[in-house]
């Protein structure tokens, strides 16, 4: 029997040890077409009405995560950024950077409610936080943060944030972590003082940009353009536990707890698949070829699928994209 079960033993791992390493790779899904042709910045789900919305010069496309297909904008904004996703107030909050303002719409139905100005330049990122149930806009000209209440609709604080501030993600339990691309630093915010309790270097990052976290391991992901990598860093002590190498022109950063994922998209077509193997080990399993300039990203965890904006640039001009080449590119594991 000992010897029926060890090759029995044998043979299963012989199969699935394949099959597991197989399940972690990326591969092209579909290109999703979408109309217009601005600029393009972040990507976010509403998970619970399940849509994709993409941020697109002075417009969010809206695409239905179940067919794959747009099913509606939010238009008629200057500039927009990010987009934030507030379920419980059935709302969401688009940053317009262009107009100093945070635009609020119904996320049934898609309308706009209300253009909210914030003492602020240049609003970029946006999120909401669960805790404190109000939205953050992160100024990038401002160097701080405006607080608007999902509510009222009104902006209710602001947080000095001591430097230009990238992207932003709360832990749900009253910290907002963010990025300081200037100063290549990462704050810890108190969602309800509206203060930063610490400031952590991210040497030998440069330039962080995308940033992650992964909760149960307390553990923070910045990707940083100047140096092409990526730090893991111990949001309890600010500790940089290790640097993975990553690509060029990182923009975003994905965390996927159930594959132990970390998945980083580059400006220069490229996106670094890094596996966690604990919480203080990370390899690149894989570096996935998308397409040039696809840099804005963002991870459905419940498919594991990620959404990448990305257009064709006329030949030496940095922002003039070639009329209707504007995709979402979806990318799946096989």
């Amino acid at each position: 029997m000992k010897k029926i079960s060890g090759g029995i033993a044998v043979l299963l791992a012989t199969v699935l040890l394949p099959v597991a390493l197989h399940a972690q790779t990326y591969v092209l899904d579909k290109k999703i077409a979408v109309p217009g042709d601005g600029g393009y910045d972040y990507l976010s789900i509403d998970h619970v009405n399940n849509r994709l919305y993409v941020s697109h010069g002075t417009m969010v496309n809206v695409i239905d995560l179940a067919t794959d297909q747009p099913v509606g904008m939010i238009d008629d904004m200057k500039g927009v950024h990010g987009i934030a996703i507030d379920n419980k107030h059935n709302k969401g909050f688009i940053s317009d950077g262009r107009a100093n303002a945070v635009v609020a719409f119904d996320l049934k139905t898609l309308k706009k409610i209300a253009t909210i100005p914030v003492d602020a330049q240049g609003p970029d990122a946006i999120m909401y936080d669960p805790y404190s149930e109000k939205v953050f806009s992160f100024n990038g000209e401002s160097n701080n943060s405006s607080v608007v209440d999902p509510v009222t609709l009104k902006q209710v604080g602001t947080v000095a944030l001591g430097g230009g501030p990238e992207f932003a993600v709360p832990d749900g339990k009253g910290k907002i972590y963010n990025n300081l691309e200037d100063k290549s630093s990462l704050n810890v915010i108190d969602s309800k003082a509206l203060k930063v309790l610490k400031t952590y270097s991210l040497a030998p990052c440069g330039g962080p940009t995308g940033l992650a976290l992964d909760l149960k391991n307390n553990r923070a992901f910045s990707v940083c353009r100047e140096n092409k990598g990526m730090s893991v860093v111990d949001i309890n002590t600010g500790k940089v536990i290790t640097t993975v190498a990553i690509g060029a022109g990182v923009d975003a950063v994905a965390y996927d707890a159930e594959t132990k994922l970390v998945i980083v998209s580059n400006g220069d077509g490229t996106a670094t698949i890094i596996k966690q193997e604990t919480a203080d080990k990370y390899s690149v399993a894989q570096t996935l070829t998308t397409q040039v300039r696809a840099r804005t990203m963002t991870l459905d965890p419940k498919t594991h699928k990620i959404y990448l904006s990305v257009a064709q640039y006329e030949p030496g001009t940095p922002r003039k994209v070639v009329p209707g080449t504007f995709n979402v590119l979806v990318y799946k594991i096989q």
